[in-house]
């Protein structure tokens, strides 16, 4: 397994390492910027329907684990991916569901005039 890291390591050159850095850090940087001015009533239904939506991932997830064939790397890459995208699915309904919640009923008493 390390032989495996090393080798995609030794594969990838400084150039194209440091655009992936580039655009890692720009990606991580935006989407800190927009999370961060959404108003607190809109945080919640945005991000919950774009976790639940994202689920699509978990199609190209199993597409990339079962293309894996004998690469390691391609396996454990999908095997992960396939996690954290159901773990991302899995939590946009909880939320949803929790917000939900908030907008029902309460059954209380009710003979209060």
């Amino acid at each position: 397994m390390t032989a495996d890291l090393l080798l995609l390591a030794a594969a990838i050159d400084a150039k194209t390492l440091a655009f992936l850095l580039f655009i890692f850090a720009i990606a991580t940087v935006l989407g800190f910027e927009l999370i961060s001015k959404v108003p607190a009533t809109l945080h919640t239904p945005l991000m919950s329907g774009a976790n639940a939506i994202s689920g699509i991932t978990i199609v190209g997830a199993l597409l990339a684990t079962g293309a894996a064939g004998d690469n390691r790397i391609s396996l454990l890459l999908g095997v992960l991916a396939v996690v954290f995208a159901m773990i991302n699915v899995v939590g946009g309904y909880l939320v949803t569901d929790r917000m939900l919640a908030m907008f029902r009923k309460k059954d209380g008493p009710k003979d209060k005039p």
